[in-house]
């Protein structure tokens, strides 16, 4: 027969259950009528892809994956909102540090994301692994990327580092065939192509908005000694790859570049790279 207490605590989890559930109902219920308010959108699914307590008591931040069907084609989207089962808002932002509690909506990486043919510096053993979604025109990346495999080269036994293309073609469409190039010339062999890439000097040949595919091959084989040809880069198999970084970002919430994650966890400052091995 069951104590008292062990009643009081069956019934007490029960009753949190049973909140959980309502506001998860409730969020999905919100951002179905949101949705559903604009006429070219045709809901298919809406459902909580992650969710996680927030350091504010009753407050809970939802990641709410949206599949609908616009213009005939079914996309997927992920929106971010905050509630407490009342009340529900898109921003919550720390008055006391000016901290927007979005940032703390990223999902843990899993181990897929620490993909051997994705390492490009250190052991893939190694117990700290670091993780970047990067744009090779980005011009914060090309300053940062090298910096990181520099260091992770000068402390191979302590950490692995993985590389994911994740170009923002809205503001740099070079990118787009300047990523694919990159990938062709690793499947040819080419040692240690994002360092070399992000340490040449583009603007001598193109600029970030540079649609001229040609121009930027022309440049890449010119600049890092190959060969590659305009079929290579738009064989189907290489976009595929891309796609598959980019998507591999948008499922953990990468929206701008660089993201950096350090033993699955993101880092915000970007630095915490820098405490890993012995230097």
């Amino acid at each position: 027969m069951l104590s008292m207490s062990k009643l009081l605590t069956i019934s007490l989890c029960l009753t949190s259950s049973l909140l959980a559930a309502s506001i998860d109902d409730k969020v999905i219920k919100f951002e179905k009528k949101v949705f559903s308010q604009d006429k070219r959108i045709t809901l298919q699914d809406v459902k909580i892809d992650f969710k996680k307590e927030l350091p504010l008591k009753g407050w809970t931040g939802f990641v709410v994956k949206v599949t609908a069907e616009v213009n005939g084609k079914i996309l997927s989207a992920k929106d971010t909102v905050f509630s407490n089962g009342t009340y529900v808002t898109k921003e919550l932002i720390d008055m006391k540090t000016g901290q927007n509690l979005k940032d703390m909506m990223v999902p843990k990486l899993t181990a897929k994301y620490h993909n051997k043919a994705k390492l490009i510096a250190g052991n893939h053993d190694a117990k700290n692994k670091v993780v970047v979604f990067s744009d090779p025109l980005c011009p914060f990346c090309i300053d940062y990327v090298p910096d990181v495999i520099k260091h992770v080269k000068r402390n191979p036994k302590d950490v692995a580092l993985y590389y994911y293309h994740f170009p923002l073609l809205r503001i740099h469409p070079a990118a787009d065939t300047l990523t694919k190039l990159m990938d062709v010339a690793k499947h040819k062999g080419m040692k240690d192509v994002e360092l070399k890439t992000y340490q040449t000097d583009w603007d001598k040949h193109f600029t970030a908005k540079t649609t001229d595919m040609k121009k930027i091959v022309d440049a890449f084989n010119k600049e890092l000694k190959t060969k590659i040809t305009l079929a290579e880069v738009k064989n189907a198999k290489i976009l595929e790859e891309i796609n598959k970084d980019v998507l591999m970002g948008e499922d953990v919430m990468v929206q701008g570049t660089p993201s950096v994650f350090v033993n699955g966890i993101k880092d915000n400052t970007r630095l915490k790279y820098e405490t890993l091995g012995k230097n």
